[in-house]
């Protein structure tokens, strides 16, 4: 029995993807990027300082690495407490010994509970981009949008005032979005988003008050997905990162530069049998002459600029 022809007419039907939200294209046929000083691979590397709720309420589903023990889940609880308090510096350590410069994604409930933390990023001069308000003010869809507008506008207003930086960026707790979210973000000055990881590039993406520029952070090289959700060992983690590069930067010699986005957790790579596995990859990496490390800004601009875009 076959379907009828209806079935497959409908409004946004088109080539490539039945939706306006950005242009359909195959990564090899985009034009050639080249990164500041010709470089090959820009390096992005995303730090998240995140607060999750002792209480959280998992609405509308348990956030992912949050607590899972009956309240109060104080060993969890306490895990995060100590990427932000000691396992964040030994990767500042690290990252600042490999002149690499990270952009930190911060919790704003964090900011507002860890002054310390802000003044350490406000002194180091570093990028801040908003990870919403905090990792159960979940994004979802279905939700009031009205509810949604004021958490953005709570998480963004106050993390500006507190970092004194503008904050052009946005990820999402669990990198989940409502149907209104890229609009909500536009309307409120944001310029790129993290949540979307269908690429190995930056792109365009289509919002009614404006474009975002979607910028790709890996989920696949995240060291909480790998590490935890995948429970696969901490040298796997340094091994994917780099065969991860090593494609990348052979890829870039015939089609232009490429980004390698990172995703890393002090919680998680900040502890004592993790951090010389970050200091490993940061090893390799650096051993080339073919690496351009930036902010996410950075590299947005640097992308846009080539493309003709503001």
């Amino acid at each position: 029995m076959s379907l009828d022809k209806e079935f497959l007419e409908y409004k946004n039907r088109r080539y490539g993807m039945d939706h306006e939200r950005y242009s359909w294209s195959m990564l090899s046929d985009r034009p050639a990027i080249s990164w500041p000083d010709d470089k090959k691979i820009a390096v992005w590397i995303n730090v998240c300082l995140q607060f999750f709720p002792l209480n959280q309420s998992g609405k509308p589903f348990k956030v992912p690495y949050g607590m899972t023990m009956p309240y109060p889940d104080l060993r969890h609880y306490s895990l995060r407490d100590y990427g932000n308090r000691v396992g964040l510096f030994r990767i500042l350590k690290a990252l600042d010994r490999y002149q690499i410069k990270p952009t930190f994604a911060v919790n704003t409930r964090l900011a507002e509970r860890n002054p310390y933390l802000m003044g350490l990023l406000k002194e180091r001069g570093d990028e801040i981009t908003c990870h919403g308000y905090h990792m159960d003010a979940l994004h979802y869809g279905g939700q009031d949008v009205k509810e949604e507008n004021e958490l953005i506008d709570r998480a963004l207003n106050s993390l500006r005032d507190l970092s004194g930086q503008e904050i052009h960026g946005w990820l999402s707790p669990a990198r989940s979005e409502s149907e209104n979210t890229p609009e909500l973000l536009a309307a409120h000055g944001i310029r790129y988003f993290s949540d979307w990881v269908n690429d190995d590039m930056p792109y365009t993406f289509s919002t009614e008050n404006g474009p975002l520029t979607a910028m790709p952070l890996s989920n696949e090289l995240e060291d909480a997905f790998i590490l935890q959700s995948n429970l696969h060992s901490e040298q796997s983690y340094a091994d994917q990162v780099c065969d991860a590069f090593d494609f990348l930067r052979a890829e870039a010699k015939n089609h232009g530069g490429r980004m390698l986005a990172l995703n890393i957790h002090p919680w998680m790579l900040g502890q004592p049998h993790r951090i010389g596995k970050l200091e490993q990859v940061l090893e390799y990496i650096t051993s080339t002459n073919d690496v351009w490390s930036g902010s996410a800004s950075e590299i947005r601009q640097a992308f846009h600029t080539q493309n003709g875009v503001d």
